[in-house]
C-alpha cells in the first residue's frame, strides 16, 4: 500500500486545482467602471461666482489725468471716510456698536453718483484689521443701491467697477 486513502483523495483533488492560482480581475474591473459612472454621475456640479477685482495702480506709473472726481472710499476701524484722491476726505461715516452706517454710505453714493454721472469705479481702501464681513458689505454698497420705484424693489448702479487696495496710515 502506498498511502492511505484519505492520502490519495488529497493529492487527486490538489492534481485536479494546479495551474489554476491566477486572480480574476475581470469582475473587478467590471465594479470600477459601474463605481466611475456612479461618481460621475451623482456628483454635484456648482457654479462658482467670481468677482473681478481691479488693483489700483501705483503712483509711478499713473500720467497727469484731468481734474475728475477718482473716488475712494476707506474703510477703518471705527470710521468709514469717503474721499476724493486729489481733494481729500468729502465725508465721514462712523463705525458703531450696531455696526457701520451702510444707508448713510448709500445715500452719499447716490448723491456723488447724480453729480457724476458717467463716473463707473471706486477704490475700496482697508486698513489691516477690517474684518472680511465688513469689506463685502461695503463693496455692494459702493457697486449699487437698493430702494423702490412706483413702489416696487428696485436696485440701482453706482460704481460698479470696485478696486481693493490698502488704506493710508
Amino acid at each position: 500500500m502506498r498511502g492511505s486513502r484519505i492520502a490519495r483523495r488529497q493529492t487527486r483533488n490538489h492534481a485536479r486545482y494546479r495551474g489554476r492560482n491566477d486572480i480574476n480581475i475581470v469582475p473587478m474591473l467590471d465594479v470600477m467602471t459601474i463605481l466611475v459612472f456612479f461618481l460621475i454621475f451623482t456628483a454635484v456640479f456648482s457654479k462658482t461666482h467670481i468677482l473681478e477685482l481691479n488693483l489700483p495702480a501705483n503712483a509711478t506709473q499713473q500720467l497727469e489725468l484731468p481734474k475728475v472726481l477718482e473716488l475712494e472710499v476707506v474703510v477703518r476701524r471705527n470710521v468709514i471716510e469717503i474721499a476724493d484722491r486729489g481733494t481729500g476726505v468729502l465725508q465721514t461715516l462712523p463705525i458703531t456698536a450696531e455696526g457701520p452706517d451702510l444707508a448713510g454710505l448709500s445715500l452719499f453714493l447716490q448723491r456723488v453718483k447724480s453729480r457724476f454721472p458717467d463716473k463707473r469705479d471706486a477704490t475700496v481702501l482697508l486698513e489691516p484689521d477690517v474684518p472680511y464681513d465688513l469689506l463685502v458689505q461695503v463693496m455692494d454698497t459702493v457697486k449699487s443701491f437698493e430702494g423702490t420705484l412706483d413702489g416696487e424693489p428696485a436696485r440701482g448702479e453706482l460704481f460698479p467697477l470696485v478696486s481693493v487696495g490698502d488704506a493710508p496710515t
